[in-house]
């Protein structure tokens, strides 16, 4: 009888992990554009910073992270367990924030003028290159901005993956939630590493390359780090933004019947590859349409309350 029941004991248990991984694979998918943002962002935040410092400010940055997810993901639970109806409500937010992100970026041209961002950017530079500034005080601050950034953008990790887990049991719910949540800040932090690091690759390279063939060969891959580096940086931060509206307008598409309603006529009749496409397009219009109506909401606030 014992060994009956420890038998069963774990066929339950497997059960449940084959649930769990299911569950965590559309979890990962869904939150997908958040990922591809978080990278190019954080990526960004710590730009700016001396060479030999960045692995240790994406270091103390990536701890931040982690103690976003120690807060974040038990009050997930905690309203899932107890306040169940919040959790789509929650969702509904968090694509109306990504969607807003994502009109925000591109607006970003025509919100500040080209002397603004030249100004900015000289700043940047000239503390950098500054004897007189404060070392450990403009890296606190960065981090500090950063793990701000990085808890926003969790929670929104977060919120998207309980919506996909909110009709499981607890235990499932909080295995899928923890297991996105940690695994997404690894990778995330783990990639921002390499890529902050990836065009000192390219200047090492360069540097140690000789006069001799393989010496050649080095000068011409490190020249082809350097030439590739900001480029990849401007590319994920492209599919990060075109996530951000799949994303976005996928979570308002599912949680606003009308617009379900309204999807579902056009898919009658159509091929296979038009009935994948025509949704993603859907999912990204409705995305760029709530995106705008939330940047000029916000936009009328602080005008009225200037």
């Amino acid at each position: 009888m014992a060994s009956v029941g420890f038998l069963a004991l774990i066929d339950d248990i497997a059960a449940l992990l084959d649930d769990v991984a299911l569950i965590t694979k559309v979890a990962a998918k869904k939150t997908a554009g958040v990922l591809g943002d978080d990278l190019a962002l954080n990526a960004q935040q710590v730009s700016g910073v001396k060479a030999d410092r960045e692995l240790p400010v994406v270091w103390a940055v990536a701890k931040g992270s982690f103690l976003n997810k120690l807060i974040l993901v038990p009050l997930a639970l905690l309203i899932s367990y107890f306040i169940p109806w919040l959790v789509t409500p929650l969702l509904m937010v968090g694509g109306v924030y990504l969607c807003f992100e994502g009109v925000e970026k591109l607006a970003h041209h025509w919100l500040h003028t080209k002397e603004e961002d030249e100004a900015h950017h000289k700043a940047m530079v000239a503390a950098v290159k500054s004897d007189d500034i404060d070392i450990k005080a403009f890296e606190k601050n960065k981090i500090k901005n950063a793990i701000r950034t990085d808890f926003i953008l969790s929670g929104e990790i977060i919120v998207i993956a309980l919506g996909v887990a909110q009709d499981e049991p607890m235990l499932t719910q909080a295995l899928v939630v923890s297991l996105i949540a940690f695994s997404m800040t690894a990778c995330v932090y783990g990639l921002v590493a390499g890529i902050v690091k990836f065009d000192d690759a390219g200047l090492a390279l360069i540097a140690s390359a000789g006069k001799t063939a393989w010496g050649c060969v080095k000068r011409k891959i490190g020249e082809a780090i350097l030439y590739i580096a900001p480029r990849f940086m401007r590319l994920l931060s492209t599919v990060g933004l075109v996530a951000m509206f799949l994303v976005g307008g996928g979570i308002l598409v599912h949680g606003l019947p009308f617009l379900h309603h309204i999807l579902e006529p056009l898919l009658h009749d159509l091929g296979t590859v038009l009935t994948v496409i025509l949704p993603m397009v859907f999912n990204a219009v409705v995305g760029v349409i709530s995106g705008s109506i939330a940047l000029l909401a916000i936009l009328g606030i602080q005008r009225l309350r200037a």
